[in-house]
């Protein structure tokens, strides 16, 4: 998990070489911070950004070999290192010098820390300059988290603040604003300048400070609709509408949390719990929760001709030429 990557490099300040992946750019931009913000008397000045999709890597190699000249060390961070990763066959700007760039990573320049970051989900591991990257570099993976590694990156972050969260309390705040990492830590930061230092957050502050996120509010929309609650399901569905969600990409959502539903009743009955369900299906355990707790679950039967009729509604928005968010509203009020 990169919080652990995240102690290692505050422990290890300094190194020579690191190596940045994962499709999570929130995460990379964070690990690069870090980095930077370990290196002592390291100021804006000393930090000089190439982007590899425009410019060569042997440049990243004449500037790390240069000295300083503000200071005792330098720190270069060489973005999008695409040639870490399968070939994208005619889409290569840049002819790197990748032997030299193999030679350079056995003997890195003891005055400056390089910084590449490849921002893609897979590397090419077959690759020669891939597999000495990963041998000679600090590699931290900034892939997406989900699940229980959110929840204590959340904790993680509060803790950061100055602040405390408990493992339900960021749970919660997962479920009331989403899973989007950047918009979770603006989420906190927001509760830690309402806050005095060293405080615990709680569910009264965050229902105070922090607004549901559309994922959430797809939840309530299909609960409502789910449970037969036809005024409250109106309520949220055009409370959706004022915010600017379209009806195709409303029925996408429904459709997937009504197969969450159908996921969860099915290994509940098998005698998996909570954390167990939330690992197999790859969703937050708060999610999870929500559904087991829900008092207005229907039989399987009825939430596969929920699904028929999500098929039906979908089909109709993108080929009708009345107004969508009408077709949505009558499928509302029909009863289930």
């Amino acid at each position: 998990m990169v919080t652990a990557a995240w102690k290692e490099i505050e422990k290890n300040a300094g190194q020579a070489v690191y190596l940045l992946t994962g499709s999570e750019h929130y995460l990379l931009q964070q690990t690069v911070d870090k980095i930077i913000s370990g290196l002592e008397g390291i100021t804006e000045e000393d930090v000089t950004y190439i982007d590899l999709e425009e410019q060569s890597a042997g440049l990243v190699i004449e500037e790390a070999d240069t000295l300083p000249f503000f200071g005792d060390r330098k720190v270069i961070v060489a973005k999008n290192a695409s040639f870490l990763k399968a070939k994208d066959k005619g889409k290569e700007k840049i002819d790197h010098p990748l032997d030299r760039l193999a030679l350079w990573l056995e003997h890195p320049s003891p005055t400056a820390t390089v910084i590449f970051t490849a921002p893609y989900e897979k590397l090419d591991s077959r690759k020669k300059i891939t597999k000495l990257m990963q041998k000679h570099a600090v590699v931290v993976e900034a892939n997406k988290l989900s699940g229980s590694d959110l929840t204590v990156w959340v904790q993680h972050q509060a803790g950061s603040l100055h602040r405390s969260i408990d493992r339900q309390t960021a749970d919660y705040l997962i479920g009331t604003a989403g899973e989007n990492m950047m918009q979770l830590s603006k989420e906190l930061e927001k509760i830690a300048s309402y806050l005095d230092e060293g405080k615990e957050i709680t569910e009264e502050v965050i229902d105070l400070l922090v607004p549901r996120s559309s994922e959430t509010e797809i939840f309530r929309l299909t609960d409502a609709y789910i449970s037969g609650s036809r005024p409250k399901t109106l309520a949220v569905y055009h409370d959706l509408l004022r915010n600017g969600e379209e009806p195709i990409a409303m029925t996408s959502l429904i459709a997937g949390q009504v197969r969450l539903m159908l996921h969860v009743g099915t290994l509940k009955k098998k005698g998996y719990h909570q954390q167990q369900i939330a690992s197999m299906l790859n969703v937050h355990p708060y999610r999870v929760k929500l559904v087991m707790t829900s008092r207005s679950m229907p039989p399987e039967h009825r939430l596969l001709q929920v699904l028929d009729r999500l098929a039906a509604v979908d089909l109709k928005l993108k080929t009708t030429s009345v107004s969508r968010e009408r077709v949505l509203e009558l499928f509302f009020m029909e009863p289930l």
